[in-house]
């Protein structure tokens, strides 16, 4: 590592950030229940309601977790199938870009999805309340 470098505050501040990304995506759906469920009816999701109210309980409640940085491993470990699953399901036939040529893409779903592997693999950065509570929760090679 180079002088003045701090991959621990780098971490953190992904984490944070990944966090409130995920409970701005999250959170509405509480109020919008059926048309979520609608949609993944029409992507052919199994008992499309019950999966509404799991995608909404995963991005709000593991946002939250991401941003106090409790259980970060399983949480981005949901969150990247997650995130996997929506490309496979919904982007990829729209292309690469979010917006401008072929817009609904998966490029940002792409980037979440690096974005928490890196948590996996990496770990959650500084001031993660897993860190005060004994438990690393990085995966060991």
């Amino acid at each position: 590592m180079g002088k003045g470098l701090n991959p621990g505050l780098g971490l953190a501040i992904l984490r944070i950030v990944l966090g409130v990304i995920f409970i701005a995506h999250g959170w509405p759906k509480f109020g919008g229940m059926e048309g979520t469920a609608g949609f993944l009816a029409s992507l052919g999701v199994p008992a499309p309601a019950l999966a509404a109210w799991g995608i909404a309980l995963l991005e709000t409640v593991g946002g939250l977790l991401l941003v106090v940085g409790a259980f970060v491993t399983p949480v981005a470990a949901l969150l990247t199938v997650h995130m996997v699953t929506g490309i496979f399901l919904v982007h990829i036939p729209n292309g690469f870009y979010v917006i401008g040529p072929g817009s609904g893409g998966y490029e940002f779903n792409l980037v979440l999805s690096a974005s928490l592997l890196a948590m996996i693999f990496v770990g959650a950065g500084n001031w993660a309340l897993q860190d005060r509570l004994g438990n690393k929760d990085v995966l060991k090679t």
